[in-house]
């Protein structure tokens, strides 16, 4: 510690500080997740209209929140942008509007084991997901 110090001070003032908020500014990030950006692009190929979610894995998160759900209407394709945190796993519950016994994915409320229902936050767009009967 001592040699770092002795650096340290024998380096020009403009530099010392420089030196200091990069430090300061790698120590900030350091506990940070790295954000990034998905896209589910879901087709609702049954007859009646569906109500998706998409549920975080790691953490407790739900897409979109606040009690409000995305809504598909029969034969209806959507992109659902997400902001996610980078290599989050996030897997996607759908069911019939008004059926909550007609799932895809996990279901409501994230409550349903699933296969290839979920996928990682790493950018880019998820394969169409075809919500069938």
């Amino acid at each position: 510690m001592g040699g770092f110090m002795l650096i340290f001070n024998s380096l020009p003032v403009m530099r010392r500080a420089a030196l200091v908020v990069l430090t300061a500014t790698i120590c900030s990030t350091a506990g940070q997740a790295l954000s990034a950006d998905v896209s589910f692009v879901m087709r609702n190929e049954h007859p009646n209209a569906v109500e998706v979610e998409l549920y975080s894995q790691d953490r407790k998160h739900v897409w979109p929140g606040g009690n409000q759900v995305y809504y598909l209407d029969d034969g209806e394709s959507k992109q659902i942008h997400l902001s996610c945190q980078q290599g989050e796993n996030i897997c996607y519950g759908a069911w019939v509007s008004g059926d909550k016994q007609t799932y895809w994915g996990t279901g409501p409320n994230n409550k349903e084991a699933c296969e290839d229902c979920c996928y990682v936050c790493s950018g880019g767009e998820t394969e169409e997901i075809n919500l069938i009967e």
